[in-house]
């Protein structure tokens, strides 16, 4: 990564002061969650929604799984937030089991519920561990997803991204070509997947700007407050995990509070040397809990903006 005279003296003066105290809070931020599948987690989604909304977030998502009832479920979170709140709302919509003619209805509602924006991704098989294979009808992969919704209404676009490659790709190569072919269909940026070192996007933000692909890549950010979870998801995704973390959540299994403590030290310092390499956009994978991501926002200077309201719950 080269860094210009102006950087080096910010990421001096980041790593040089009084831990967080003087980060300027020049930062977007964004959140995702996931639709609730009960009457108790819809009220603890909307006590998140409503803590981290007067940081006046750029948006927020919300996921989207395969079949009737999540699908549902995605559409109605969506369409309450960009009913009830300031806040820019964007849906995930996936590939997954739909043809072109249902996916395109969809994207359809979101436009008609007043969401702008997308998040377009090709999908997981709704089978764990199955092959991944196109619908038949359906779009084939998120390049044509992307392409199909830019003829529908000129919506945002945002894309998955893998800083460490998507665990179908051949390789590193492949996955930027495929990530291009997303940008190059009309993708605003790519979101990445989490990852746990800074160096992990400060490479892959070199080779994909190499490739030519010049759209805004924005680091996703996973607060660890559950190691196991974690690691059986960085599993799933091809996200390594660094030994040393390992090490740092050792004998806190039954010490919940401690975890947090130490989740929150753990990703606002990954955040902090981010922020001293030049990103200045972070998306936070909430997980429907706003404390973690709140905290190190609010260690990264952000503040509760002029006019952003909390949500109703």
């Amino acid at each position: 990564m080269t860094l210009s005279l102006n950087q080096l003296e910010e990421a001096r003066r980041a790593l040089d002061g009084p831990l967080y105290a003087d980060v300027a809070g020049d930062i977007d931020v964004s959140f995702e969650f996931f639709p609730p599948k009960t009457e108790k987690m819809e009220e603890t989604l909307w006590r998140s929604i409503s803590t981290l909304a007067p940081l006046g977030p750029r948006f927020v998502s919300v996921t989207y799984g395969a079949g009737g009832s999540t699908r549902e479920r995605t559409h109605a979170t969506v369409a309450r937030i960009a009913r009830e709140t300031a806040i820019p709302a964007a849906a995930h919509l996936t590939c997954v089991e739909a043809t072109r003619e249902e996916i395109d209805a969809v994207a359809r509602e979101y436009w008609a519920a007043g969401v702008r924006h997308i998040v377009a991704l090709r999908g997981d098989p709704p089978v764990q561990g199955a092959r991944y294979a196109a619908h038949p009808g359906g779009y084939e992969n998120a390049a044509a997803l992307v392409e199909g919704l830019r003829k529908l209404h000129p919506f945002e676009l945002s894309v998955a991204a893998y800083p460490e490659k998507h665990p179908d790709s051949a390789d590193a190569a492949a996955d930027l070509d495929n990530l291009k072919r997303k940008v190059d269909a009309g993708a605003t940026r790519g979101i990445t997947q989490f990852f746990f070192e800074p160096e992990t996007f400060f490479r892959f933000r070199d080779r994909a700007a190499a490739a030519g692909i010049d759209a805004e890549m924005v680091p996703g950010i996973m607060p660890v407050s559950n190691f196991a979870a974690v690691q059986r998801m960085s599993a799933m995704c091809g996200t390594a995990v660094p030994p040393w973390m390992g090490r740092l959540f050792e004998g806190l299994d039954d010490l919940p509070d401690a975890r947090q403590l130490v989740a929150a030290t753990l990703t606002a310092e990954l955040c902090r040397k981010l922020y001293a390499g030049g990103v200045k956009q972070f998306h936070f994978y909430t997980l429907n809990r706003a404390e973690l991501s709140f905290a190190i926002c609010h260690l990264l200077g952000v503040r509760a903006k002029a006019g952003a309201r909390a949500v109703a719950a």
